[in-house]
C-alpha cells in the first residue's frame, strides 16, 4: 500500500511501486507527502502547508518557522520581513538604511526618513535644529541649551556666533538693551524687573542727559524750564506756574508805595550816581528796576540789593506803619483822658452839705481849687453868710446854722 497522504499528496495517482513514493502536491515532500517543503510551513488548524511568502530582499532565507515568520536581514522586520524596524527607513532590493536623526531620536518614517520625536529640545526632519528658545553649544556637541533671554524682554530666540562662547539674543523688546536683553535702554529705568519709561513730563533733554532718568529709580536728570523734583513736575524756587499751568515763570515782586534812593557805581567810575524815585509801583518788577536803575554787577553792595525779597520788605514796612498807629491811637487816648480828668475835677462842688438830726454841716473846698469863684454858690434868698464864715438857714419853721 502507497499510504500517501490525502492532504499533501495527488490522490488520484499512485505511488511509484519500486519506490514508494508518491505524488505530492506543491509545498509537500517526503515519503508520503506529509511534510511541507522549504519555503512552506504547517497550518496548525488544518496541517496544511502554506507558503512563507518572505521577501526576498528583507530576508535572509525563504524558510520561515512554524508560525510562518521569516529569517528578516538586520534594520528589517514584520512576519515577512517587508517592513523596516525602529531606526531604519526607505526599504529596497537590498535592506533598510539607517535613520539619520543625530542621536536624537530612535524612530523615523519607514518611507521617508523624517525623524520621528526629536529629543534634546531638537527638530527638524533630522532633529538637527534647535527648537525656538534654544541655541545649539559647542559642549557637548549638538546639545541645544535654553536661551538666556526673557520672552518680556526679547523675542526668546538666541543664537552664538562663531568665536563666542556665550549666546546674544536675536532681538531685544522696546525698552530693553544688552546681550542678554537684560538692561534698560537710555530713557528706561528698571522697576521689578520690568524697564518702564521714564516719566518726566518732557522737561528733559535726552541729547543733554541720555539716560533722562536714573536707571535704578526712575528720578529724573536735569530738569529743564526752571522744574523741578523726582519727575520734573514742580517749579525751581521763585518760580510759579502760569494761568495755562505749563511753564514756568518767575515770580513777580510786589512793592509798597514809597520813596527809596538807589546809589549805584558803574565800572571805571570814579563818582557814584544817585538816583531818587518817586512812588514806585507795586507791579515794577525786579528786572524794570534793574532797567531804570542800572546796578553794576561788580559791585557787592548793590548786587546783594537784586537778591532782597520783596515780599519781606513788604511786611516789615506793614509791620512799623500798624506800630505807628497804634502808638497814635494811644497817645490820643491818653490826652483825652486827661483833658476828661480836668473838666471833673474843675466841675467838681465847693460845698458839700452834710445833714443830720438837727443840723447842716458844710465842709469848704475852696482852698483845694486856686482862683475859685464861690461867690455864687452863697448867694440864696433864704441864706446868710455870718462874718465868721457860717451859714444861716432861715425857714418859716426852723433857723439852722452851719
Amino acid at each position: 500500500l502507497c499510504n500517501c497522504s490525502v492532504v499533501g499528496s495527488d490522490g488520484a495517482a499512485e505511488c511509484n511501486g519500486t519506490t514508494g513514493q508518491c505524488p505530492c502536491l506543491e509545498g509537500y515532500t517526503g515519503l508520503q507527502c506529509q511534510s511541507c517543503a522549504q519555503g512552506f510551513y504547517p497550518e496548525q488548524s488544518s496541517q496544511r502547508c502554506l507558503p512563507c511568502g518572505c521577501s526576498p530582499a528583507g530576508s535572509s532565507s525563504t524558510q520561515c518557522d512554524h508560525s510562518g515568520k521569516c529569517q528578516c536581514k538586520v534594520g528589517v522586520m514584520d512576519l515577512k520581513c517587508d517592513r523596516c524596524s525602529d531606526g531604519y527607513y526607505r526599504f529596497n532590493e537590498t535592506t533598510c538604511e539607517p535613520c539619520q536623526c543625530n542621536n536624537h531620536s530612535k524612530t523615523c518614517h519607514n518611507e521617508t526618513g523624517t525623524c520621528l520625536h526629536c529629543q534634546d529640545n531638537t527638530e527638524g526632519d533630522h532633529c538637527e535644529l534647535c527648537k525656538e528658545g534654544f541655541y545649539r553649544g559647542t559642549h557637548p556637541a549638538h546639545a541645544c541649551h535654553r536661551c538666556p533671554c526673557s520672552t518680556v524682554a526679547s523675542t526668546g530666540t538666541c543664537r552664538i556666533e562663531p568665536g563666542e562662547a556665550a549666546p546674544r539674543c536675536d532681538k531685544c523688546n522696546t525698552g530693553y538693551t544688552g546681550p542678554n536683553c537684560n538692561q534698560c535702554e537710555n530713557g528706561y529705568y528698571n522697576s521689578d524687573s520690568i524697564c518702564v519709561r521714564c516719566n518726566c513730563n518732557g522737561n528733559v533733554d535726552p541729547t543733554r542727559s541720555p539716560s533722562v532718568c536714573k536707571p535704578e529709580s526712575g528720578e529724573c536728570i536735569g530738569c529743564l524750564y526752571h522744574t523741578a523734583g523726582f519727575h520734573c513736575e514742580e517749579c525751581e524756587d521763585g518760580y510759579i506756574r502760569d494761568p495755562e499751568g505749563t511753564n514756568c515763570t518767575k515770580k513777580e515782586p510786589t512793592l509798597g508805595p514809597e520813596t527809596r534812593e538807589f546809589t549805584t557805581s558803574a565800572p571805571n567810575a570814579s563818582k557814584a550816581t544817585s538816583f531818587s524815585t518817586a512812588v514806585i509801583n507795586s507791579t515794577l518788577s525786579p528786572t524794570a528796576i534793574q532797567n531804570v536803575f542800572p546796578i553794576s554787577s561788580s559791585d557787592n553792595s548793590t548786587s546783594a540789593f537784586a537778591d532782597v525779597s520783596w515780599t519781606q520788605f513788604n511786611i516789615i514796612i506793614l509791620t512799623v506803619i500798624i506800630i505807628v498807629v497804634v502808638l497814635l491811637m494811644g497817645f490820643v487816648g491818653a490826652v483825652y483822658m486827661y483833658r476828661e480828668y480836668q473838666n471833673r475835677k474843675l466841675n467838681a462842688p465847693f460845698w458839700t452839705i452834710e445833714l443830720k438830726e438837727d443840723n447842716i454841716s458844710f465842709s469848704s473846698y475852696h482852698d483845694s481849687i486856686p482862683n475859685a469863684d464861690v461867690s455864687g454858690l452863697l448867694e440864696d434868698d433864704g441864706n446868710e453868710v455870718a462874718p465868721n464864715g457860717q451859714l444861716t438857714l432861715t425857714t418859716p419853721m426852723h433857723n439852722y446854722k452851719a
